[in-house]
């Protein structure tokens, strides 16, 4: 059987148009301005506004532009870098930490956090929420399990609910001596609780870092954190850690 040679096969209208668009968002726009109407950018390019709207879906898809209700496409700031690693010896919360506390609740683990945490299925735990947001726009949602044990001078009376006892718990957490952490990264689909954080429809891309703390040869925390993939990437080094920061590039021609 002779091989066969696949036939070349031109561009897309679209992607075209999405190259040129691309160019032009780079010298002509800034970041957070609102580009003209569907109406006006096909004419400028001129093509047809189906062929305009996959171009446009495609860069938001890269994380160019984004589409805001009431307000219009702008274009989006730089992506933010996801760093993994294991060698940052910080517990959440730490001095430096950009993330936001919303609440802490006690309620059961999920199945697969309690046996992380080798707690029994059926035993409470502090839920902490926290988001993260940069250039004006939340990028990540956290949801950080930390077991009754590890924070036994927590009282309710110290902090009755909300931000302030969340804080209270991730206080307690730096009166342990943090002996290590490992973090693992997966691809997933947006939760509906996460997708209204993240202001995105439920089932979008995200980054999905899950992260053990250990202290006393055991694990003292898990976080579950939820990274929008359209605005980050993700970067590796021996920082550690799990940070955010602009791209260079990007930041360079949005200037």
């Amino acid at each position: 059987m002779g091989t066969t040679q696949l036939e070349s096969v031109p561009e897309p209208k679209y992607w075209h148009l999405r190259t040129v668009l691309s160019e032009a968002l780079d010298s002509e726009f800034s970041v957070g301005e609102i580009l003209p109407n569907e109406r006006e950018l096909a004419a400028r390019f001129g093509v047809a506004r189906a062929t305009l709207r996959q171009a446009l879906e495609q860069l938001e898809l890269e994380g160019r532009l984004q589409r805001r209700r009431g307000v219009g496409t702008t274009v989006a700031p730089p992506r933010m870098g996801v760093a993994v690693g294991t060698e940052q010896h910080n517990w959440p919360g730490a001095a430096g930490d950009d993330w936001q506390p919303a609440d802490s609740t006690v309620e059961a683990a999920p199945a697969a956090v309690a046996a992380a945490l080798e707690t029994g299925p059926e035993q409470p735990v502090h839920l902490v929420r926290r988001s993260l947001v940069t250039h004006g726009q939340p990028v990540a949602a956290e949801l950080l399990y930390v077991p009754e044990s590890s924070v036994p001078d927590l009282t309710a009376i110290d902090a009755p609910a909300g931000p302030a006892r969340a804080r209270a718990v991730l206080r307690e957490l730096q009166r342990l001596e943090l002996e290590g952490r490992d973090s693992s990264v997966e691809l997933g689909s947006a939760r509906a609780d996460d997708a209204r954080q993240l202001d995105r429809l439920p089932g979008a891309p995200v980054l999905v870092v899950t992260t053990r703390y250990f202290t006393e040869g055991r694990t003292a925390a898990l976080s579950v954190a939820t990274y929008r993939a359209d605005t980050c990437r993700l970067t590796f080094g021996d920082s550690g850690g799990v940070e955010i920061h602009p791209e260079p590039d990007r930041e360079r021609r949005a200037s």
